[in-house]
């Protein structure tokens, strides 16, 4: 399922969701140009700065344990990881960040990315495969989302056979729901960032970072 948008306006501009989104695409084409010098110099880029949970039991300076649990927040592996997850971010982002103000919302934003990450280390703890991507403090969005604006209407383009796709509206407390069920059942099934390419246990600890955080920040 694919959302294509809400029925719900945003009542100011979205400034934090926009900086985020400008944030994330620029840092993108940082590592366009990291791959243009070299497979290898983008490679030492996201290993260094991507979320890698065996580098926190390591030898290292704690900066370059603890600084990757924000920073693989702003790295992507593909342009489809970062077109999806900006998708996301904007049909979620501007409606929070209305019921909760601009500062609170990258606080709560930044939180929920660091659970994320947390939850990814603790049921990886060994990988040393890098963990990229918004989507974990991107959850915690939806989760507030899913709080705050259940009644909201979600235009969601469904497959309904073979190629065949249709635009139903759906419920956001719905969609979101069976989103966040998806999530819980994949991760339970032992997908993860290892196998599947998707840190599932990062989105479900983004997502209950959110509902638990989502009273403390509504203004």
């Amino acid at each position: 399922m694919l959302p294509l948008y809400d029925n719900i306006a945003h009542k100011r501009l979205p400034l934090v969701t926009c900086l985020l989104i400008f944030a994330n695409a620029a840092v993108f084409a940082y590592e366009i140009h990291l791959g243009l010098a070299g497979p290898r110099v983008l490679d030492n880029f996201v290993y260094l700065y991507g979320l890698v949970p065996a580098k926190v039991g390591m030898a290292l300076p704690l900066a370059e344990r603890l600084l990757p649990f924000y920073s693989n927040m702003f790295l992507h592996g593909g342009l489809l990881h970062l077109l999806g997850n900006m998708w996301f971010l904007w049909i979620f982002g501007d409606n929070v960040e209305d019921a909760f103000g601009h500062f609170n919302f990258l606080i709560f934003y930044v939180i929920c990315g660091l659970a994320a990450g947390v939850a990814h280390f603790l049921m990886n703890p060994v990988s040393h495969i890098p963990a990229v991507g918004a989507s974990g403090a991107i959850a915690g969005v939806m989760a507030a989302y899913f709080w705050l604006y259940p009644k909201a209407k979600i235009a969601t383009l469904v497959p309904i056979v073979f190629f065949y796709w249709r635009v139903i509206e759906i419920p956001a407390f719905i969609f979101l729901g069976v989103w966040f069920i998806y999530q819980v059942a994949m991760s339970l099934a032992g997908s993860s960032a290892m196998g599947s390419g998707i840190a599932f246990w990062a989105h479900v600890g983004g997502f209950i970072a959110g509902l638990i955080l989502l009273r403390l920040f509504k203004k």
